[in-house]
């Protein structure tokens, strides 16, 4: 099975309260999977990744092997397609969390896209930081 997975993280402050939003979707639109969390305080880039991995192991468990990921951090994805190196110490360990599932997953794609056209992601962080 092939699907999208839309990630979005952000923190209000930076570090401040952080949270992360995913989409599951398979190419017709039908959603797999959606969640909205808080994670705490931390950073943009953290809650970012935190996405990806919330969303990589719920494809795992649904048993996605395409995945079709699309983020507005493009640090995320350019780490991610090997493009820049993970200098950050608190972003290495979720970058190699984040590849050892996508290794797991399979045939995983990293597509950076602008803020607007990741509506939904973006809505479940505001949703979370809204109700915590």
């Amino acid at each position: 099975m092939k699907a999208r997975l839309s990630t979005d993280g952000g923190a209000r402050g930076n570090p401040g309260p952080a949270a992360y939003g995913y989409v599951l979707e398979t190419e017709d639109g039908t959603v797999l999977a959606a969640k909205g969390e808080t994670i705490g305080v931390a950073t943009n880039n953290v809650a970012e990744y935190s996405a990806l991995i919330a969303g990589l192991e719920k494809a795992l468990e649904l048993g996605v092997g395409e995945v079709e990921v699309v983020s507005d951090s493009e640090l995320m994805v350019k780490q991610m397609r090997g493009e820049y190196r993970v200098k950050n110490e608190a972003l290495r360990g979720l970058f190699l969390e984040a590849s050892r599932l996508a290794r797991q997953v399979g045939n995983v794609s990293y597509t950076a896209v602008r803020r607007e056209h990741n509506k939904l992601a973006d809505q479940l962080v505001n949703d979370a930081l809204d109700a915590s």
